[in-house]
């Protein structure tokens, strides 16, 4: 699969599917409200109050937890004869750089 203009096809049990029309496409991020990272910038994981003064916050890295990105296309596709079609969503996962397929209905 392509990632530029979306995917053109994909292997599903075995078989070669072709993508005939992308319906829609999205983009999703994981849930970063849920990360260490999230947790780090509020300061809820610290151990306890800061003894001395505190001059302003501080500064801690964002994690990649909080950036992480797929992009979701859901296409119609078929096996070449006309005859198996159905409606997939297919997910290129920025993080690792991979394509799974997560929904379908054909």
């Amino acid at each position: 699969m392509t990632y530029l203009e979306g995917p053109e096809q994909f292997l599903w049990r075995g078989r070669l599917w072709k993508v005939s029309q992308v319906v829609a496409h999205w983009v999703e991020t994981g849930p970063w409200w849920r990360s260490s990272g999230v947790h780090a910038v509020l300061g809820a994981d610290e151990p306890g109050p800061v003894a001395g003064p505190v001059a302003g916050p501080v500064a801690r890295p964002v994690g990649p937890d909080l950036v992480a990105e797929r992009d979701v296309w859901r296409v119609e596709a078929d096996r070449g004869r006309g005859t198996s079609r159905g409606m997939f969503d297919l997910v290129f996962d920025w993080a690792d750089g991979s394509w799974r397929l997560t929904r379908c209905q054909d």
